[in-house]
């Protein structure tokens, strides 16, 4: 098989492979950039779990995908500054995320973040970034399942139109 054979970790990657890995990285950081500010926001003591394990699960996509980046020879997307704490009563009300608001935007954020992984998995050829992104699939699925059971409960899920009579 010359080149793609043998241990993974030694194959080069394809320039979709680096572009999305990237690409991840980069959008890791902004959205601990973003929820660190929704953690500020939040006053649910469910949705701040949520929103630090989020953050957690970033943090790790940064550590692992600039890490295979600088591997290969790949200077990753530069970081963003950490955003200070903030007291929630020192937000303006007009100028507040409500709680239900934030817990829209990080589910609609996961959904595409299923996607993006299952596309990225999809033209993986190297098995290592494959299993990487699978492993990043399986976790945003948990956190989706976890966001909509708290939307659920809270009553702050919004359904589309429901079909509660069906036609005969």
């Amino acid at each position: 098989m010359g080149i793609l054979s043998g241990n993974p970790k030694d194959e080069p990657m394809h320039y979709g492979e680096i572009f999305s890995v990237w690409e991840t990285s980069m959008l890791a950081k902004g959205m601990v950039s973003c929820y660190e500010a929704y953690l500020n926001h939040a006053g649910d003591k469910d949705l701040k779990k949520i929103l630090h394990d989020l953050l957690d699960q970033a943090k790790l996509e940064i550590k692992e995908c600039d890490e295979l980046l600088t591997d290969n020879g790949i200077p990753p997307a530069p970081g963003l500054p950490e955003r200070p704490p903030v007291k929630l009563e020192d937000i303006p009300a007009g100028a507040r995320f409500t709680d239900p608001e934030i817990a829209a935007k990080i589910a609609a954020d996961t959904s595409l973040g299923l996607v993006s992984c299952s596309q990225i998995m999809g033209q993986s050829i190297r098995e290592d970034i494959g299993a990487l992104f699978a492993k990043y699939h399986l976790a945003k699925t948990a956190q989706g399942v976890r966001i909509l059971q708290m939307n659920k409960e809270k009553g702050w899920l919004i359904p589309p139109p429901l079909q509660i009579k069906r036609p005969d």
